[in-house]
């Protein structure tokens, strides 16, 4: 009983974004607002998904890019209302769902299949 009560408010609660489908190992790049002072720009971060995890009101991904020699690692909430857009750049093929390996990559080893 509680369970469907749950999962009917988050229905009621989730705002309908059409993302496109995306796993880990695909390159994406999420367009999301920042607000600098009274200023909304939007700002968009390319990279490779990392991780997805959760369900509903909760779910999120992870997306890790490369700038320079350091990693940067970004947690996104899919229903987050400041998310604009999200494109799919490049699949890729992996055999894991959480593919945390990469962190320790360099170079051509950090590549993913498409």
């Amino acid at each position: 009983m509680s369970n469907n009560f749950v999962e009917y408010i988050e229905r009621k609660w989730i705002k309908k974004n059409h993302f496109p489908l995306f796993n880990s190992g695909d390159t994406i790049t999420v367009f999301f607002e920042v607000k600098e002072g009274e200023k909304i720009r939007i700002q968009s971060f390319k990279g490779l998904v990392i991780k997805k995890k959760g369900k509903g009101l909760t779910k999120t991904f992870t997306v890790r890019k490369m700038s320079g020699n350091i990693g940067i690692e970004r947690i996104f909430i899919l229903n987050q209302p400041s998310i604009q857009k999200i494109e799919v750049n490049k699949r890729g093929k992996v055999r894991r769902s959480k593919i945390y390996y990469l962190r320790f990559l360099k170079g051509k080893k950090a590549r993913v299949k498409s």
